[in-house]
C-alpha cells in the first residue's frame, strides 16, 4: 500500500522536538498577527464608520478587516524564505542526520547544528528559495512523464492512480521537493544545484512508488486538517463575534488559519519524515539513469536550468539573506504556466 514506516517517522518528530516546538510557535505566531491585524483593520474601520449610517459602518468594518489580513499576507510572503531557510530545512537536516542513524554533535543545540549544515549547503536564503522554486517546476514535469509511460505501461489500477494524481498534484509537489532538499543535505554536496538535479532522476526513476507515497500523504495531511478544521470552527466563531461589527465570515477565515498552522507546524514535518523514508529506501543502492536525465532535459525548462546554474556555482563564504528579488533572478517565474514545463 506505502513504503513509509508511521512509527519510525512518529519517533523522528519526537526526537526533533526543538523543531516542531520552533515550528509550532513560528505558525501559531503567524496566525496571531492575522488575527490582531484583521482585529485592528475592523477596529479602525468601525470607527471610520461613525461617520456614517449603520450600512456604511457595516461596509467600512468589513473592508478594514479585509485591508489588516491582506497587510498581513503581503508581509508574509516577504518572510517565506526565511521560514523556508531557518525553520523547514534545518528540521529536514536534523531529520536526516536521524534517519541515518547518526548521533547528532554533542554540546550543540538541534537548530544550532541545522543552521550551520543548511548555510554550508546553500549560503544563503535567496538561493534555497530559488533552487526550492526549481524543483517543484521539474517534479510537475516527472509527473507528467510518469503519467505518459503510464497510459502505456500494464499496471493494474495504474489510470485510476493517475486520475488521483492529476487532482491532488499541487498538493502532493509540496511535499516531494522537500525530499529533493533532503538529499542536497544528505550527500554532503559542494554544489547544491548538480546534487539536486541527481536527486530528481533518482525521483523519476522512482517515480511510480514515490508519487504512490505522495498521494497517501497528501489524503492523511489534508483529511487531518479538514479535522482540525472543523474544531476550531466554533471557537474561531467566537472571537469573530467580539470583533467589532461582527465578520460573519471571519468565522471560516480563523478556523482555516488555525487548521493551516497546525498542518505547517505538526502534520507536514510527520508526512516529510514518512516521504523520507520511503525515498531513501527506494533509491538505495541506485544511481542516476542517463536515460532519465535525457528525458528531463527535453521535458523540463527547470532542469536544464538547474545545469547552468551547477556550472555557475561558485561556493562562498556564508552571508546574511538578501532581498528576495535575488532569489527571483535565480530562478524561472512562477507565473509560467505547467504546459510549459512538459
Amino acid at each position: 500500500m506505502w513504503d513509509f514506516n508511521m512509527r519510525r517517522a512518529m519517533g523522528i518528530m519526537l526526537q526533533t522536538l526543538p523543531f516542531v516546538v520552533l515550528r509550532c510557535l513560528v505558525y501559531f505566531l503567524i496566525t496571531l498577527a492575522y488575527i490582531l491585524m484583521t482585529g485592528v483593520g475592523s477596529g479602525v474601520g468601525w470607527g471610520i464608520g461613525g461617520f456614517g449610517d449603520e450600512g456604511f459602518r457595516a461596509m467600512t468594518t468589513i473592508w478594514g478587516g479585509i485591508a489588516g489580513f491582506s497587510i498581513t499576507g503581503i508581509i508574509m510572503l516577504f518572510l517565506r524564505e526565511y521560514i523556508l531557510y531557518m525553520v523547514k530545512a534545518g528540521h529536514i537536516a536534523v531529520m536526516v542526520k536521524l534517519i541515518d542513524n547518526e548521533a547528532l554533535p554533542e554540546g550543540r543545540s538541534q537548530i544550532s547544528y541545522a543552521q550551520t549544515v543548511v548555510q554550508e549547503r546553500f549560503m544563503q536564503a535567496n538561493v534555497l528559495f530559488a533552487l526550492d522554486r526549481l524543483v517543484h517546476g521539474v517534479v510537475r514535469a516527472i509527473t507528467g512523464i510518469v503519467r505518459a509511460m503510464g497510459s502505456i505501461l500494464p499496471i493494474p489500477g495504474f489510470k485510476n492512480i493517475m486520475t488521483f494524481i492529476r487532482a491532488f498534484l499541487r498538493l502532493a509537489v509540496g511535499l516531494i521537493d522537500e525530499v529533493i532538499l533532503a538529499y542536497i543535505i544528505r550527500t554532503d554536496s559542494k554544489n547544491p544545484w548538480q546534487s539536486a538535479r541527481s536527486a530528481l532522476i533518482l525521483y523519476g526513476q522512482n517515480g511510480v512508488n514515490m508519487m504512490k507515497n505522495a498521494l497517501w500523504l497528501t489524503f492523511f495531511t489534508y483529511g487531518l486538517s479538514l479535522v482540525v478544521f472543523l474544531i476550531c470552527l466554533a471557537p474561531a466563531a467566537a472571537l469573530v463575534y467580539m470583533l467589532p461589527g461582527a465578520w460573519s465570515a471571519g468565522g471560516v477565515v480563523f478556523a482555516l488559519l488555525f487548521a493551516w498552522a497546525v498542518k505547517a507546524a505538526l502534520i507536514e514535518p510527520f508526512a516529510i519524515a514518512c516521504l523520507l523514508t520511503a525515498y531513501f529506501q527506494a533509491i538505495e543502492g541506485q544511481e542516476p539513469n542517463p536515460e532519465w536525465e535525457q528525458r528531463l532535459e527535453g521535458a523540463s525548462k527547470q532542469f536544464r536550468r538547474l545545469a547552468e546554474k551547477a556550472a555557475q556555482w561558485r561556493p562562498m563564504a556564508p552571508q546574511p539573506a538578501t532581498a528576495t528579488k535575488a532569489a527571483l533572478d535565480q530562478a524561472e517565474p512562477s507565473a509560467q504556466p505547467p504546459s510549459q514545463d512538459h
